[in-house]
């Protein structure tokens, strides 16, 4: 079936939006979605790729990465400036200008985003508008101790099984939505965002990853530009594995599987993080589609 989700009256996202990006100014698949799907966003480029991404996309929405973040970040190794430090700089500077627009929460999101959808009734669906973006955030807005949240993705949530809307207290990738009070960074060259999530849950606080909602993101190491080069191309996946073995060695082993090098975290301790509801929340009863139709297209 070729059906989309579109709202009758489409909302945008009331947080700030940010898009991470390095070497992929002609193929930019998260920017050019977000720009199909009517949803405003910046980009942030290091300082040498700058007209590059300005040659197809409004100068506006570019912002330039302050190599001061690059300087201070901390990769949690030794290595230093022999490789690439990774998106995490760059995800330090985003949180920085949220705060300073005065956003209490901000998206963040990877460059290699193929597209949104709403997973419903057993059928994956794209999006054409931002209503799921604001779907998230009013949930997550409802209680005290959610710190991040975002949607699945697509690879992992096979449609012909039973999937619960949402899950708690899991990692959290490529497509985050972060509150900006909590005392964390960005930190580490690899798997920031599985540390991020876990420095989260071990203070107590929660994550909600929502099946309901999903992002096509392409698998690592697909498309070129990115940190392919620098992280996987001469040392596979081990380093990255081993880093997040020695700094939650509590919660992580590493695994042999599928040929290669990868780590497996026990999320199991976390369910004792309960979502706490706001004394002013506001639950109405029933369903809202938050004006989400069901729109069938003539193939």
């Amino acid at each position: 079936m070729n059906a989309t989700w579109t709202s009758d009256t489409p909302v945008n996202p009331r947080f700030p939006l940010y898009i991470v990006s390095k070497g992929r100014a002609d193929s930019r698949l998260t920017s050019r979605y977000l720009e199909d799907m009517g949803v405003p966003y910046h980009i942030v480029v290091e300082r040498q790729e700058l007209e590059a991404y300005a040659a197809v996309i409004d100068r506006r929405k570019i912002l330039v990465l302050d190599p001061a973040y690059q300087r201070d970040y901390n990769t949690c190794d030794q290595l230093g400036d022999t490789k690439s430090k990774g998106p995490g700089p760059a995800r330090n500077f985003v949180w920085d200008h949220a705060i300073a627009s005065g956003a209490e929460w901000h998206w963040v999101m990877d460059d290699n985003i193929r597209g949104f959808f709403r997973l419903n009734r057993n059928l994956k669906v794209p999006v054409t508008d931002g209503t799921i973006f604001r779907c998230m955030e009013d949930f997550v807005l409802r209680y005290r101790n959610v710190a991040m949240a975002g949607p699945q993705y697509f690879m992992f949530a096979p449609r012909k099984k039973a999937w619960p809307p949402f899950v708690l207290n899991t990692r959290i990738y490529s497509c985050n939505l972060i509150r900006n009070d909590v005392p964390f960074r960005w930190r580490g060259r690899y798997n920031e965002d599985t540390d991020l999530s876990l420095m989260m849950l071990k203070a107590g606080l929660c994550t909600v990853q929502f099946n309901a909602f999903l992002q096509y993101k392409m698998p690592t190491q697909t498309v070129k530009g990115g940190n392919h080069a620098d992280f996987y191309a001469k040392d596979g996946t081990l380093p990255k594995s081993q880093m997040q073995v020695r700094l939650h060695p509590d919660v992580s082993k590493l695994v042999w599987k599928f040929g290669r090098w990868h780590h497996h975290v026990d999320y199991s301790q976390f369910r004792r993080n309960v979502p706490l509801l706001r004394s002013d929340a506001k639950i109405q009863p029933g369903v809202n589609n938050y004006g989400m139709q069901l729109q069938h297209i003539e193939a």
